[in-house]
């Protein structure tokens, strides 16, 4: 696990898995410098997320209420259910991932990906030109082999993302 801060403040980890460490920190050093991010010490970012198991259900074009979702995952150790638009995002603890999942089964709901995540403590708002940026310096850590996920603790507001587009 690496970390490190992109354009405006915002806090990276990065997630590799590597037969080579060395190189692997090398890389991700490279990328992260190349393209306007710094590299932070261990622990500097870190507690800026937790680790949290996430499902995410479709919606199933109404079958799947939030009433419904609720009542079926909330037993099962769910912390909360988020409306995503499309979808819904159920927030637990990892050791309650599989009660969670095992529970949408039995309900007879399908869920399109469950595992666990880092999630921000806190968002912090970017603007285009600093969204540009970190989307930039993400694209260039995913790119890397050894990275198995990248997270951030950034937040783009619908406005910015369409003029983004």
């Amino acid at each position: 696990m690496y970390e490190g801060y992109a354009a405006g403040g915002v806090a990276l980890l990065i997630e590799c898995l590597s037969d080579n460490r060395n190189r692997a920190a090398s890389d991700v050093r490279v990328a992260v410098t190349r393209n306007g991010g710094n590299m932070a010490d261990p622990g500097s970012v870190s507690y800026l997320f937790n680790r949290k198991g996430v499902v995410i259900v479709s919606k199933q074009n109404g079958k799947v209420t939030e009433d419904k979702l609720l009542e079926v995952v909330l037993d099962a150790g769910a912390d909360e259910v988020n409306d995503l638009g499309e979808s819904f995002e159920i927030v637990a603890e990892p050791a309650d991932l599989v009660a969670v999942r095992t529970s949408l089964q039995t309900a007879g709901i399908d869920y399109d990906s469950a595992e666990t995540s880092f999630l921000p403590t806190m968002s912090i708002p970017v603007d285009a030109d600093s969204a540009k940026k970190v989307f930039d310096l993400i694209e260039a850590i995913e790119e890397l082999d050894d990275v198995q996920n990248v997270y951030g603790n950034f937040d783009v507001s619908d406005e910015v993302m369409a003029s983004l587009s």
